[in-house]
């Protein structure tokens, strides 16, 4: 079974509700057809029904079954801009700038949904900027518990089943955080530990990657991977993680026998963790072109909520399947 038919197998287990507020993209429309029609989910389209209905219908989509959002016509608008005032008045947002936010930015108010439990989770990007996306979600849902870092990974799929799980990796941080601290970098590989958990149910084995393995080479970049990982194995004993070492360490065991003998990880991760977002990013590009892996992504990680991005250039199908990712994460928050 493909990974992303395992996330909707999982998600028609506890079917939750995903807002995409992006209702001017026929794509979003498209995408919520398929997701009714395969019943892993339940989606909130944010805007007036009867438009929406009548454009989805002048293009042959079907999404009466969706549920309908329309900040101008609902009783309880008010309940959004007053808890969104609330939430940032000690920040000098005035109770008419959450009045405007609410009414003419979707993903504020799709924000203050998920925050408030109307909502499980929320998909956009597929017509904004992944800053348009966050910029709300980092002001008002914020971490989860002592994982202070917010980042971003991919799952990825590789045709070669003798790497990975089956095949399987997370590579993070590939999308957001250009030079992460060692405090940093421990977060992320604590929250790809917890990811790789929650989407592939499996145990999570973390490499902390550098250009050396265990002291074979020595500066501030290697140091800061050292510390990573100490930070990593203080916080979180009982999550495999090693470091540093190379990525021919970290994945085939004939070279971690060689380099890393005694590692608990070597040979056999599962989960890479880049140093920093030029190494993550051209890696996972490298892996989904040269190699032939699916690649999906960039998912968050370490928010309270689930939200995720798009890429502009997605097709529905990516929407269909970062939706389901998105449920996944929801069921195990």
């Amino acid at each position: 079974m493909e990974f992303i038919d395992k996330m909707k197998a999982q998600a028609r287990q506890n079917i939750k509700t995903i807002i995409l507020p992006e209702v001017e993209d026929i794509r979003i429309l498209q995408a919520t057809d398929k997701i009714l029609k395969e019943r892993f989910a339940k989606i909130m389209l944010l805007g007036n029904r009867e438009e929406l209905l009548k454009r989805a219908k002048d293009n042959n989509i079907d999404i009466k079954n969706a549920q309908f959002y329309d900040v101008n016509e609902s009783e309880n608008a008010r309940y959004y801009i007053e808890e969104l005032y609330k939430l940032r008045k000690d920040k000098g947002m005035t109770l008419e700038e959450a009045e405007e936010l609410i009414k003419t930015n979707s993903r504020y108010l799709a924000t203050m949904m998920v925050k408030l439990g109307d909502a499980d989770g929320y998909v956009s990007g597929a017509s904004h900027s992944t800053a348009d996306t966050f910029k709300p979600v980092l002001r008002i849902i914020k971490g989860a518990g002592d994982i202070k870092t917010i980042s971003s990974f991919f799952v990825m799929d590789c045709p070669d089943k003798n790497f990975g799980e089956d095949g399987i990796f997370i590579f993070s941080d590939s999308g957001m955080n250009e030079n992460p601290t060692a405090e940093a970098l421990a977060d992320i590989a604590r929250a790809s530990g917890n990811s790789f958990k929650e989407l592939i149910n499996k145990e999570p084995r973390v490499a902390m990657l550098s250009y050396s393995t265990k002291g074979s080479a020595k500066s501030e970049l290697t140091d800061k991977v050292i510390q990573a990982t100490k930070l990593v194995n203080e916080k979180a004993p009982e999550l495999l993680c090693d470091g540093e070492m190379q990525l021919d360490a970290a994945i085939v065991p004939e070279v971690a026998a060689m380099k890393a003998p005694s590692s608990q990880v070597a040979g056999k991760a599962n989960v890479l963790i880049f140093p920093d977002l030029n190494s993550g990013n051209i890696a996972y590009k490298l892996v989904q072109r040269l190699g032939h892996a699916k690649a999906y992504g960039p998912l968050c990680q370490g928010l309270a909520r689930p939200v995720n991005d798009l890429s502009r250039g997605c097709s529905v199908d990516d929407i269909v399947g970062v939706v389901a990712i998105t449920c996944v994460q929801a069921i195990n928050i």
